[in-house]
């Protein structure tokens, strides 16, 4: 149920060339291991509204003008502004896009800043294979997000371009935020501060309940498994215990 999401245009057999991994020291010391990703979702058509990214280092006065066009603050690693327009959620500490924006990212409206996208779907199984959004990859499990995001991060093949992770549930409401902070939390514990693996994170607002009725045609297979759905009671019951 991994997959990966990338432009038409470029062939599945260079998805994985254009990435490149973290080579991590054997003798360091760090809190916590650094976990792995293994599938992204990526961007296709370039957006001609969109302007190039320098490379990393954004001098203030940028910043400052950045912040005062958009009102939107840096991302994690303070090197630049958040990329995607973001709305306001239910927890003040994240950054929330709109079911608009996550299509906008998935049909390549910002392909020419960013390299790859992963969506998380913190859903528990029998939900995702109810129906998801296309490329996503169902990490319902602290244990699983760990292992796939974080034992050996990526970088992007081109330095000017961003990896960004998008978090979502149902709802949006509690699994998905819940996962995003444990792995700002993990990613902090495994780097010297303020630098990150993945320092720009979002929340899908709304979660799949919300983008579903409006992009069924981003979600395979096209359909809605709610959590509470009556023909799973015992395996919500068994997620439940083990994601305490």
């Amino acid at each position: 149920c991994r997959q990966l999401f990338r432009s038409p245009s470029m062939p599945s057999s260079v998805i994985r060339p254009i990435l490149k991994r973290v080579e991590r020291p054997q003798d360091r010391d760090t809190p916590v291991k650094a976990k792995r990703r293994r599938s992204v979702a990526g961007t296709g058509t370039p957006s001609p509204a969109a302007e190039p990214v320098g490379d990393g280092e954004a001098p203030a006065e940028e910043i400052e003008n950045l912040l005062a066009n958009d009102h939107r603050e840096l991302i994690g690693d303070f090197s630049k502004a958040y990329l995607l327009q973001t709305v306001e959620g239910k927890h003040q500490d994240l950054k929330y896009i709109s079911p608009e924006m996550m299509v906008a990212v998935l049909t390549g409206q910002f392909s020419s800043l960013i390299e790859s996208c992963v969506i998380v779907d913190c859903r528990y199984p029998y939900e995702y294979e109810g129906g998801h959004i296309k490329g996503a990859v169902n990490l319902p499990l602290e244990q699983d997000v760990e292992e796939f995001l974080l034992k050996k991060p990526i970088v992007p093949f081109d330095a000017s371009k961003r990896v960004i992770v998008i978090f979502h549930c149902e709802f949006s409401s509690e699994r998905g935020p819940r996962m995003c902070r444990f792995v700002r939390e993990k990613d902090r514990a495994c780097n010297e501060y303020p630098n990150l693996h993945y320092p720009e994170l979002y929340v899908l607002k709304g979660g799949y309940r919300e983008f579903f009725p409006q992009y069924q045609s981003h979600c395979e297979p096209q359909d809605y498994r709610p959590m509470r759905h009556e023909d799973f009671k015992e395996d919500l019951r068994k997620f439940r215990l083990k994601s305490r």
